[in-house]
């Protein structure tokens, strides 16, 4: 089985998976750009890494 084509990949919402649309891209709608943001704000897409001294006081 091959890989999807990366080309193709970009053109769908990286939320929904539904086709791009050109006023919101790289997302289908303004909902799937909200949500997005929402994520970020929402410390959604953290990346894991080592305790920092804060995190051991709380």
């Amino acid at each position: 089985m091959s890989s999807p084509d990366p080309i193709r990949r970009a053109e769908r919402c990286p939320v929904c998976g539904k086709p791009v649309a050109p006023a919101h891209t790289p997302f289908c709608s303004q909902g799937c750009r909200d949500r997005d943001l929402l994520q970020w704000l929402g410390e959604g897409y953290r990346v894991p890494g080592p305790r920092t001294e804060t995190d051991e006081q709380e």
